[in-house]
């Protein structure tokens, strides 16, 4: 059971596991229109993910938790009841370490919530990063040096920032990728490594950051990844995790176009259409998984 603490929140299972505030959009003054990242983007999903719902599709249930106004900082570092199969609409700032800022990140989420779930949550002491990103994932790199309770796996451009020599020492698993890779050698690419990565460390959790930024057209991430490609490696990574009754926390990090919005809420829909997300997403995943489970942790 976890430690009392008001970074806990329940979610009726009549909710989306979906986390979001309006507080994950960022603005000042009109002037982050200006920056090339969609600071807005968080909000665009819900409001796509709303206009799906209005049109019945989904039983009449809402699409998300929408979490209690936090004061202060506890904002950004929610972790709901239930870690089981929740996806975080915002973060995923990878570049950040706890003593450092980077990139466009200014703290360090994803090491907050492995370094929470550790300290307050009774059987959770081992986790793997996913990092689909299409940049080097250094900040949680750094955190994580030399900590064998957590599994690095990063797929990135080999040849964009932030180009880590000493945070890519912390990385068990490196995929490093050429320019304008395209979607059957990316997703080859993905399936191999995260089958291989959940074989060598088999976690109690995982958090799984989903960039966008490796879709095509991106002139921040190089790559050229296709919509349907997003859609389907987020659902490739949510069966190979879910049939092994995993929890995963996904966050959706980078992303630079302002179409990326709508293929997020796309990939949501998909994920949630196949029962990989939502009340019964551990059987259904199971039952409906291309792929046999995986067999037990490598020594």
């Amino acid at each position: 059971m976890p430690h009392t603490t008001q970074l806990y929140q329940h979610v009726p299972e009549t909710r989306w596991p979906i986390v979001y505030s309006p507080r994950y959009n960022i603005t000042f003054m009109g002037l982050e229109k200006l920056h090339p990242f969609d600071a807005g983007k968080w909000g665009k999903v819900i409001s796509f993910l709303k206009v799906v719902l209005c049109c019945g599709n989904h039983h009449g249930n809402p699409p998300c938790h929408l979490p209690a106004q936090l004061p202060g900082a506890k904002e950004g570092a929610e972790a709901p009841q239930d870690p089981d199969r929740r996806n975080h609409n915002g973060g995923g700032f990878h570049h950040c370490s706890s003593d450092r800022g980077g990139g466009f990140c200014a703290y360090a989420d994803i090491t907050l919530a492995i370094k929470f779930l550790f300290e307050r949550v009774e059987g959770i002491s081992r986790a793997t990063i996913i990092d689909l990103d299409a940049h080097q994932g250094n900040g949680h790199e750094r955190d994580f040096m030399g900590d064998k309770r957590v599994y690095i796996m990063d797929v990135y451009n080999r040849h964009i920032y932030p180009g880590d020599r000493f945070a890519k020492q912390a990385i068990r698993r490196k995929v490093e990728l050429e320019w304008a890779t395209e979607d059957d050698e990316y997703l080859t690419k993905v399936e191999r490594n995260l089958e291989k990565a959940l074989q060598e460390h088999r976690p109690d959790v995982v958090v799984y950051n989903a960039g966008t930024d490796v879709l095509e057209g991106d002139r921040l991430g190089g790559l050229s990844i296709s919509p349907q490609g997003i859609v389907k490696r987020d659902e490739l990574v949510f069966r190979m995790v879910r049939s092994l009754q995993v929890p995963i926390l996904m966050v959706t990090s980078g992303g630079y176009q302002k179409r990326t919005a709508r293929i997020i809420a796309d990939s949501i829909l998909n994920l949630y259409g196949l029962g990989l997300i939502g009340p019964e997403s551990a059987s259904v995943s199971a039952q409906n998984s291309d792929s046999p489970l995986l067999p037990p942790e490598v020594p």
